[in-house]
């Protein structure tokens, strides 16, 4: 990645350790209908708090009939298109919340990570 700052010209970069995730909400929206259409479940349970599901909500509950529960992990601040778009949406209790996570400190064959302190 480009190192911020430097003057054109004098351009210099860095390796850089990418942790955000691509995609994910486009693979979590086409299961949601595709599973709904293949008759795969009742209701659909999805976490999170992302307004671009409100779409795939929509069709699974307007064109297949099936009730879907959003589980927001940030109750202070619902997306207002998604709590529509749902069935009903229920906060994550922060209890639930926090005794459902990794340790801080982990290890894998690549080494080790830290759970990052916002979290």
């Amino acid at each position: 990645m480009p190192v911020a700052g430097c003057a054109p010209g004098a351009q210099q970069f860095v390796k850089v350790i990418r942790t955000e995730e691509k995609g994910s909400d486009v693979n979590l929206a086409a299961h949601l209908v595709a599973d709904g259409f293949k008759g795969e479940y009742e209701v659909a349970v999805v976490v999170s708090n992302d307004s671009d599901l409100v779409e795939p909500v929509r069709i699974v509950r307007q064109d297949l009939g099936l009730p879907v529960v959003v589980l927001n992990p940030n109750p202070k601040k619902p997306a207002f298109a998604l709590k529509h778009a749902a069935s009903f949406v229920k906060p994550i209790r922060q209890g639930a919340l926090r005794s459902s996570q990794f340790p801080p400190v982990l290890e894998d064959s690549f080494g080790t990570f830290f759970k990052p302190e916002s979290w």
